[in-house]
Formats: C-alpha cells, sequence, structure tokens
C-alpha cells in the first residue's frame, strides 16, 4: 500500500488505493508560492485504524520538504498527527 499524489497547479490531494478503490484521501490547495493548506482528511468505513490517515500526512510532510513548502493544517486530524510529531513540526 503506498500513498499516492495528484495534482495541479492550484489543488491536490494524497490518497491510497485498496484492490483499485480510493480508500482514504487527504485534500489540499496551494497558497502562494510557498505554502499548502491541508484541509480534509478522510477514510472510509472499515480502515480505522490501519494507519492511512498518519501515511497521507507523511506524505504531505516529505512532499513539503521536496518541495520547499510550508503546511497550513486546516483539517484537525493533520494538525494534530503534526502536533504531535516532533519531526514533522518543521513543516509548520
Amino acid at each position: 500500500m503506498e500513498v499516492q499524489l495528484n495534482t495541479n497547479e492550484k489543488n491536490g490531494f494524497f490518497y491510497i488505493e485498496v484492490n483499485g478503490k480510493t480508500e482514504a484521501k487527504m485534500t489540499f490547495v496551494f497558497a502562494g508560492e510557498d505554502k499548502i493548506i491541508i484541509d480534509h482528511t478522510e477514510v472510509n468505513d472499515g480502515n480505522n485504524g490501519k494507519g492511512f490517515g498518519k501515511m497521507m500526512v507523511a506524505k504531505a510532510v516529505e512532499f513539503a520538504r521536496e518541495k520547499n513548502l510550508k503546511i497550513l493544517p486546516l483539517c484537525p486530524f493533520v494538525k494534530s498527527v503534526i502536533e504531535k510529531t516532533p519531526e514533522f513540526q518543521d513543516t509548520l
């Protein structure tokens, strides 16, 4: 299982597919040249406790570092994960 990314010049989303079906998704919009705003995370029923949300946050942090971006976590889940993970906080 791998977190994938779909993006264009305005926004994008990270997602996880299982057997060809999207089971988790985290959406964001670009804010200027140096920020992304993560606004929503959802995981389909039956996937709770599998770590899909945290996997997508980790991928977003990796993406932000690669692109030299900061993350504005409007999504409460993402905000909580980043606040509880000291090694992610450099992206805030």
